[in-house]
């Protein structure tokens, strides 16, 4: 494998067969984050393919960018035109969702092509089928397959391996928590609003005694800068990553604190939905509620609306005895998330990912080169 003089890493059989080289494919490029995304990979000197169901709407987007972009027409309920446009040896990364109902065709496209998936999901039931149903099948094709690539959930999974590296043996339990200073309701675009309503009925899980549990609205209290801040437990990436990399815990805890004063009372909703998704009509309402956010578009993800983010896990021993503590503050939570998938993109293009499968995000970079990239794209550690 060799470079190209832009940096770009190019087979040596692509060259003898006059095969193009593997590209950065953003597909959902003309949403909220999708376009972040493409903004943040320009700004890197990249030229990613751009991929959506509405060519009018690529179009626009590309002579509103100013730079000529390859733009390809893909639409995740006709599954065979994203595996048209994936090939091997490319980078697709996917902003579309929920993801849970629109996120599977490009999961299959890049594991039938043999690339690299990235995402920008936060759905537990999407990241869960990742890694339970997903992965296998694409570490037989040579794919890799990283979810949760942006606010939810990099800085948590860096945060709790910093914890964890620092506590050592001991540690058989970390937690994690997010939290966000601004009103991210009315910062959130309309994909983040839509997915949402999507999991509110969905089943939530934790990791306990070393096994994947079901569990709903769980709360604690975390001292972040000096201030009690409430987290509402939810099912995230680090329930998966975290345990086989260090292989005393027992126990991975996370949650969000998104909701401010109202956290304890979101939990006793949280604890409700089992309840609540058996009776009849529910989970229709919800798709229907989350189909219209969608129509609505991108108003209030467009809104100038201050927000910084703040991300705290927390290791202990086997009697709770706190071992350690790593505390990362970032800024504007899309900001993060559009800046980080450019990173991993370029990344994983130019170097490739560290193995096939379901890949956690220090798994798929290695935990320096992830310092770094979360710091590039404005998460550091706070001393």
């Amino acid at each position: 494998m060799r470079r190209d003089p832009l940096g770009i890493l190019k087979s040596e059989a692509g060259y003898r067969n006059g095969m193009t080289s593997p590209r950065i494919v953003v597909f959902g490029a003309t949403g909220f984050t999708g376009r972040l995304t493409v903004e943040a990979l320009l700004a890197m000197g990249a030229r990613p393919a751009l991929a959506g169901r509405d060519r009018a709407r690529l179009d626009a987007l590309v002579a509103d960018l100013g730079v000529e972009l390859p733009t390809e027409v893909a639409d995740a309920r006709r599954p065979e035109s994203l595996r048209r446009i994936v090939r091997p040896g490319d980078v697709l990364v996917s902003t579309v969702g929920p993801f849970v109902r629109w996120g599977e065709a490009a999961v299959t496209a890049a594991t039938d092509a043999g690339a690299v998936y990235l995402d920008s999901c936060g759905e537990p039931m999407f990241i869960k089928r990742i890694f339970q149903r997903y992965g296998p099948a694409a570490a037989t094709r040579g794919a890799a397959l990283v979810t949760a690539f942006g606010v939810d959930y990099v800085p948590g999974n860096l945060a709790a391996t910093l914890a964890l590296r620092k506590a050592g043996s001991e540690a058989v339990r970390v937690d994690v928590g997010y939290f966000f200073n601004g009103n991210i309701v009315k910062r959130a675009s309309a994909g983040s609003r839509a997915s949402a309503l999507g999991v509110l009925l969905d089943p939530m899980y934790g990791f306990r005694e070393g096994r994947i549990i079901r569990e709903h609205g769980r709360t604690r209290q975390f001292r972040v800068g000096g201030r009690r801040r409430y987290g509402v437990s939810v099912g995230a990436s680090e329930h998966f990553t975290l345990p086989p990399a260090h292989r005393g815990l027992r126990e991975v805890n996370v949650y969000l604190g998104w909701f401010g004063g109202l956290t304890r009372t979101a939990g006793v909703l949280a604890r409700a939905a089992p309840v609540i998704a058996t009776l009849p009509g529910a989970r229709k309402t919800t798709r229907a509620l989350a189909d219209r956010t969608l129509r609505t578009g991108d108003r209030a993800g467009q809104a100038h609306t201050r927000l910084s983010s703040q991300i705290v896990a927390e290791s202990y021993d086997a009697t709770g005895r706190l071992l350690a503590s790593v505390r990362l503050d970032g800024g504007d939570p899309y900001d993060f998330t559009a800046r980080i998938l450019a990173w991993a993109a370029t990344t994983a293009l130019a170097e490739g990912v560290k193995g096939t499968g379901a890949l956690g995000p220090v798994d798929a970079f290695g935990l320096d080169p992830l310092v770094q990239g979360c710091a590039a794209a404005g998460c550091r550690e706070v001393p």
